[in-house]
């Protein structure tokens, strides 16, 4: 049976070349901290195509400064930082790989000075700031800024926006009714919890055509938290709204003890992936080309999103090539050694 791992992945018109997904994960490296790409990120992010990944996602990038989860993230608030995306996708695309980013707001686990917000006037723990609860004009603001970081996106030259609603951070928080205590249409029931991503996502959609994800946290890990069988409703209606692909993680909503193993989340992808009937992502502990390709030929999701692996191997997908016995090719420059 061929490896289904390098097989090409089509979404809305966007061809993926293999199903390997580099899974955004923050370099807090924006020293001047006014959010604009440094040399690092040209580094590391073009390093990843160069490896052959199929998709690359930017880190978590802040929609405006105070949704930031630290002063070093970078950001998409202003069309200054459109050049230098630019520049970045262009880049990545040059080595044949797809680009995508993560348009996030970090709510009430932003380390920053000032103030910071959440929907509800809870803190994170007890080390941490506690955030203004938002006001209904505040909250469409922030639905405006996820507006406009998704048109900077597209000018960008992007190929795929994720909007980040995992991770304890706002759109988490307004989900899961651990950290949302509203008594407001924003509040209370799951439709209500649900009413600021719906928004954001509408808002998203009126300025992006292209593909769509959604990461979600898919288990809180408290008695009375969300469970994959709550996210289901919720990607259902992800669905319905026009939204393409889940990226299914889980957890940090809310301090809490997880046992993590190789694979631990994919049954959540798994859960979503077949109960809601929407293509997932699979995240969590992924370090071997077998351990993907089983999650890929059993249908427990369409597309394997690695992180820390990546970080230690920027060239995984020929890593997993000789797990799997598949010869890929590399880049040009490299045919001496990729063998």
């Amino acid at each position: 049976m061929p490896a289904k791992l390098f097989s090409p992945y089509t979404i809305k018109g966007i061809t993926l070349k293999n199903r390997i997904v580099m899974a955004p994960m923050c370099m807090y490296s924006s020293h001047t901290e006014d959010g604009h790409i440094q040399n690092w990120h040209r580094t590391h992010y073009t390093s990843r195509a160069v490896g052959q990944v199929g998709l690359i996602i930017v880190e978590a990038t802040a929609v405006s400064p105070e949704g930031r989860i630290s002063s070093k993230d970078v950001g998409i608030w202003h069309d200054d930082h459109i050049e230098g995306f630019k520049e970045l996708v262009g880049l990545m695309k040059e080595h044949g790989a797809k680009t995508g980013i993560q348009l996030a707001h970090a709510g009430r686990k932003a380390v920053l000075e000032g103030e910071i917000l959440a929907p509800s006037s809870i803190a994170f723990n007890e080390n941490m700031k506690t955030p203004k609860e938002m006001t209904k004009a505040e909250i469409a603001e922030t639905v405006g800024k996820f507006k406009q970081g998704a048109e900077r996106a597209a000018l960008a030259g992007f190929d795929i926006i994720e909007i980040h609603g995992a991770h304890g951070y706002l759109i988490n928080e307004f989900l899961s009714p651990l950290s949302n205590e509203r008594t407001d249409e924003y509040g209370g029931s799951p439709e209500n919890r649900y009413r600021f991503l719906r928004e954001v996502i509408d808002g998203v959609k009126t300025v992006w055509e292209g593909p769509l994800f959604v990461r979600v946290s898919a288990h809180d890990y408290h008695q009375n938290g969300l469970t994959p069988k709550d996210y289901v409703v919720f990607c259902q209606w992800m669905k319905e709204q026009g939204v393409d692909l889940i990226d299914v993680s889980s957890g940090a909503v809310v301090p809490a003890a997880i046992h993590a193993y190789p694979g631990y989340q994919v049954p959540f992808s798994e859960t979503i992936k077949h109960g809601a009937e929407i293509p997932t992502g699979a995240v969590g502990l992924i370090t071997t080309g077998v351990q993907a390709e089983e999650i890929l030929q059993n249908d427990r999701a369409d597309l394997v999103f690695l992180a820390r692996e990546l970080l230690r191997d920027p060239y995984w997908p020929r890593t997993a090539a000789k797990d799997l016995n598949v010869k890929i090719e590399g880049p040009k420059q490299y045919e001496r050694g990729w063998i």
